[in-house]
């Protein structure tokens, strides 16, 4: 059964629709033709709008569930709406913006911080599950330095060879010498420089012991405290996913059956290789993506439908993504809109 395309709609079938798949999307549940003739907008008979619903079914747009007389949206029809029928929202509330304050101030946020900052932000916007994905590749230092900011505090920068810069501050006995400072940053170019974070972090105690002679113990200690506050970093070449939110997502679930599928949706996603394949998705597409139902793989199961979008380095390249995972019904016009600011706040973080 071929599905008819918008122009072959006419005005009040595109009306009727409309009405229908909005208010599926509003409230999951299936839309009966007297919610239709009570639409301010509809001047129809109920017989008429009765007929129209059977062409719309008969068109492969509606399906008629066997537990009520109301009508839902099939696959093809909720694609058809969202690729062609539906408002967007073009911009957020002010008070919405006002969430993501974090990512634009970035004070000492590392970028996995900023990355889980990001998903809080979105899954409490969108009341769904929030996911930001990125390419764990090793970074390499070119330079680091201890600076002195309060007199218990040290904030330490690295320089990655990307000319991405972090900072961490971390506590210090007060008055620490600055000729401490000066030989923790020189001891930490003189052996790491051009080396991967992660390699560093690791091979940090050891390479400690093995030069004490070169370090009083204080030049030790601030060295120690320096690296563990990245310690969090590993440095895999695989994408990582940031989930956040799932409770949103269960909540929604009205099945048993359903529940435990979702579920097993979340552990899938926990493993890497599904996080690089949904990653590919994204870079293959080059683009904002909305995935519904079953046309992904890794969602077909559960019924959920996710929205996706690419984040970019300063020289334009997709080095992540961001996304909500929802029931089928969400609101695709106000969640689009979040995920595409998201997906900007974090490229004007990164860059």
């Amino acid at each position: 059964m071929t599905s008819l395309p918008v122009l072959e709609m006419t005005k009040r079938s595109q009306e009727i629709f409309n009405i229908i798949v909005n208010n599926y999307l509003e409230t999951g549940t299936p839309v009966g033709s007297g919610v239709i003739s009570a639409h301010p907008e509809i001047t129809l008979s109920s017989a008429s709008v009765r007929a129209i619903m059977a062409e719309l079914e008969g068109s492969g747009l509606l399906f008629s569930p066997h537990t009520s007389a109301g009508r839902l949206p099939t696959h093809a029809g909720l694609r058809l709406f969202v690729d062609g029928l539906m408002e967007l929202k073009n911009t957020l509330p002010v008070e919405s913006v006002a969430t993501y304050e974090p990512l634009a101030v970035g004070d000492g946020l590392s970028v996995n911080q900023a990355l889980d900052k990001a998903s809080l932000a979105l899954s409490g916007l969108s009341k769904c599950a929030a996911l930001v994905m990125a390419p764990s590749e090793d970074l390499f230092v070119n330079h680091i330095e201890f600076v002195p900011v309060q007199d218990k505090k040290i904030l330490v920068i690295l320089v990655f060879s990307n000319g991405h810069v972090e900072n961490r501050l971390i506590e210090m006995p007060a008055g620490i010498p600055p000729h401490c400072l000066v030989e923790a940053s020189n001891y930490m170019n003189g052996h790491y420089k051009g080396k991967p974070l992660s390699s560093i972090v690791q091979l940090a105690d050891q390479d400690r012991l093995q030069h004490k002679e070169e370090l009083d113990i204080l030049t030790s200690d601030l060295i120690a405290r320096g690296l563990a506050s990245w310690s969090d970093e590993d440095g895999s070449d695989e994408a990582s996913l940031i989930l956040n939110g799932q409770a949103n997502l269960l909540q929604d679930v009205k099945v048993v059956d359903d529940l435990a599928r979702v579920r097993m949706l979340f552990d899938k996603l926990e493993m890497r290789s599904h996080a690089t394949q949904l990653m590919q998705s994204v870079i293959s597409a080059d683009g904002l993506q909305i995935f519904i139902g079953s046309e992904h793989d890794l969602f077909s199961e559960t019924g959920c439908s996710v929205v996706l979008s690419p984040y970019r380095n300063a020289e334009r390249k997709i080095i992540g993504a961001v996304g909500v995972i929802g029931p089928r019904h969400m609101n695709y016009a106000r969640i689009i809109p979040m995920v595409d600011y998201t997906s900007k706040a974090i490229a004007r973080f990164l860059n």
